[in-house]
């Protein structure tokens, strides 16, 4: 993690913002770097600048800087430790944290904010900031146990060595930073067709796909191993799709970490079915780390 940078958490008064802050303030602790806590609101454009009842400021406004000002409190109280700044910023709320993670660590955010449909797993704004971020995006979901970090295990579903290197290289400081185990997972299964004919693939499919999986773990593994040789790494491959094994797993983790291609020039949602199934599913908070191809 780039250390000049903060930490910032987008916060709406809701009771899932104010657990995204707990994690954050938490976080923050441990790498050491400071917390932002932004509000995003156009109460400006809806409201214009007339005065509430008993206030020289616009009802807006109050209600906009008390938000942040209760976030802070609740940080300090959490930790006092951590130095916390508040912002409010006129946009709408993916915008807004977008923008500002152009100059962040990660951004974080609550699996649902104020006013989603109570049916929804993951709310508009974690959803559509997971998929659009150029930097790591940390959605704080799960259940006790995964939010308290009691495992003390960091799990990366580990992809194609050319577009996983950023995801793992955030998953060995993160285990490093919390001395903890880190499990790489790398799923795998045999196509109903294959392309490839050769006589090992011919033999026994089975085989060749788990030994494929096996040295693209190692390929992953060799420099950051090298890098961090105090990490202890379990090596994992499992038959099956990739979504499916790592929500099973995340059930005994503190924290699942994937990665997201950000392809140049491309503005839409650029969130793989891995990615998004885990947002919506896991049992532990979900890093989304993105690279750029």
């Amino acid at each position: 993690m780039t250390l000049e940078l903060p930490l910032i958490v987008g916060v709406d008064g809701s009771d899932g913002s104010l657990t995204a802050v707990d994690w954050a303030v938490d976080e923050a602790a441990l790498h050491g770097l400071p917390l932002r806590l932004v509000h995003a609101s156009l109460w400006e454009r809806y409201e214009g600048v007339t005065p509430s009842i008993g206030s020289d400021r616009p009802t807006g406004q109050v209600l906009a800087d008390h938000i942040v000002a209760s976030a802070a409190e609740h940080a300090g109280r959490r930790n006092p430790d951590v130095k916390v700044s508040t912002d409010v910023i006129l946009a709408e709320a993916a915008d807004a944290l977008l923008h500002a993670g152009n100059n962040a660590t990660a951004l974080i955010t609550g699996s649902r904010g104020r006013g989603e449909l109570k049916g929804l797993l993951l709310g508009s704004v974690g959803l559509a900031v997971a998929a659009r971020a150029h930097c790591p995006v940390i959605v704080v979901r799960g259940d006790k146990a995964g939010l308290a970090g009691t495992h003390e295990r960091i799990l990366l579903g580990a992809k194609d060595p050319a577009t996983s290197g950023e995801a793992v290289r955030f998953a060995f400081h993160e285990a490093e930073a919390r001395g903890c185990a880190l499990d790489m997972v790398r799923a795998w299964c045999c196509p109903a067709r294959e392309a490839d004919d050769t006589a090992a693939l011919a033999e026994a499919p089975d085989r060749y796909h788990e030994e494929r999986a096996r040295t693209e773990l190692d390929e992953l593994l060799r420099e950051a191993l090298a890098e961090h040789p105090g990490v202890r790494v379990r090596r994992t491959t499992a038959e099956g799709p990739a979504r499916k094994v790592l929500v099973h797993l995340s059930a005994a983790a503190d924290l699942v970490i994937v990665g997201a291609q950000r392809r140049q020039g491309h503005f839409g949602l650029q969130l793989g079915r891995v990615a998004h199934t885990l947002l919506h599913h896991a049992q532990c908070p979900v890093a989304v780390v993105p690279q750029r191809v």
